[in-house]
C-alpha cells in the first residue's frame, strides 16, 4: 500500500482518548476525552494541523472519549457524527449538530471512505472506524470486549492497526479492583485483552500490514511491555529496545508498539 493516510494517537487509556486520523484532504478527530488544551498542545508537539480536522467521529459516549467535546465544539464548525445512542446517552451530546449514523454505515470525509462497524462495550450501539483510499487503509477499534464478523473484516489487512489490548488477564484477576469491575472490564462488552488482541492478530495481520498499534492500555491491569510481547509473539516480532515497548518482524516489514496515555505519537 502507498501511505496516504497518517495516524496521531493524542490520548490512549481510561483517563482520555483522542486521536487524528490524517487523510489527503483533511483529517478526522476520533474521540475527544481530554481537554481542548491537551488537545491543541500534543498536536503542536507532533506537528499536526488541527485546522486541517473536518469531522469528529465518536466511538461511544463514555467521558474518557467524549468530555473535551463541548469546549472544542465553541472552536470547531465541522461535522460531528456519531450513532443515535452514543448522543442519546448525555444530554449535553443532544444539544450537538450530530449527523446521525448507523454502526455499519460508511460515509466520505478528508478524502477518506470510513466505514463503521459495531464494537460491544456497555453503553448503547458503538462502532469502530476503517478509513481508506484507493491506496491504503488503518482500521481503528478498542472499548470492546470481543470482535463481531463486522470488525474482523473490516480490520483485516490493514496497513496500519490500531487495536485494543487493553488489559493482561492475569493481572487483571490478581489486582485491586472489585470483583463487578474485574467481571465488567473482562467481560464480552467490556475491553479486549492482550491474549484476545494477540489472538485476533492472527487473522488481521496480512502482507499489506506494517504497524500495529496497542490501544487503550490500563495503567492498573497491563504494561506496555506485557502487552507488546503477546502481541509480538503470534507475529514473530522481536523487542527493538531493552524495556520491551517496541518489536518489530525480522524481514523489518511489521513493527508493533503501544500507544500511551500522556505521550502522543504518529504512525506514518
Amino acid at each position: 500500500m502507498t501511505p496516504q493516510i497518517h495516524l496521531h494517537v493524542l490520548a490512549s487509556g481510561s483517563k482520555g482518548n483522542a486521536a487524528l486520523v490524517e487523510g489527503p484532504e483533511g483529517s478526522v478527530l476520533v474521540d475527544c476525552g481530554i481537554s481542548r488544551r491537551a488537545l491543541m498542545q500534543r498536536a503542536a508537539e507532533l506537528g499536526v494541523d488541527m485546522g486541517r480536522v473536518q469531522a469528529v467521529v465518536l466511538t461511544h459516549d463514555h467521558s474518557d472519549h467524549v468530555a473535551g467535546l463541548s469546549v472544542f465544539c465553541n472552536h470547531f464548525e465541522g461535522r460531528l457524527i456519531a450513532t443515535a445512542g452514543t448522543v442519546g446517552a448525555r444530554k449535553y451530546l443532544t444539544e450537538l449538530p450530530f449527523e446521525l449514523v448507523g454502526h455499519s454505515d460508511a460515509f466520505d470525509v478528508g478524502g477518506m471512505r470510513v466505514q463503521a462497524f459495531p464494537t460491544y462495550h456497555d453503553v448503547p450501539d458503538p462502532m469502530g472506524f476503517r478509513f481508506e483510499t484507493e491506496d491504503d487503509a488503518p482500521g481503528y477499534c478498542t472499548d470492546t470486549g470481543h470482535l463481531g464478523k463486522e470488525a474482523m473484516e473490516a480490520l483485516r489487512g490493514m496497513r496500519i492497526l490500531a487495536l485494543e489490548s487493553n488489559h493482561d488477564e492475569r493481572m487483571l484477576a490478581s489486582g485491586p479492583y472489585p470483583a463487578y469491575l474485574k467481571a465488567r472490564v473482562g467481560g464480552a462488552c467490556g475491553h479486549l485483552s492482550n491474549a484476545q488482541a494477540a489472538q485476533a492478530l492472527t487473522q488481521l495481520v496480512g502482507e499489506d500490514t506494517e504497524t500495529v498499534v496497542a490501544m487503550h492500555l490500563s495503567q492498573e491491569n497491563n504494561r506496555p511491555s506485557t502487552c507488546v510481547r503477546t502481541l509480538a509473539e503470534v507475529v514473530g516480532a522481536v523487542a527493538t529496545n531493552d524495556a520491551f515497548t517496541e518489536a518489530r518482524t525480522p524481514d523489518g516489514h511489521l513493527t508493533i508498539c503501544a500507544a500511551a496515555q500522556d505521550w502522543p505519537m504518529t504512525v506514518w
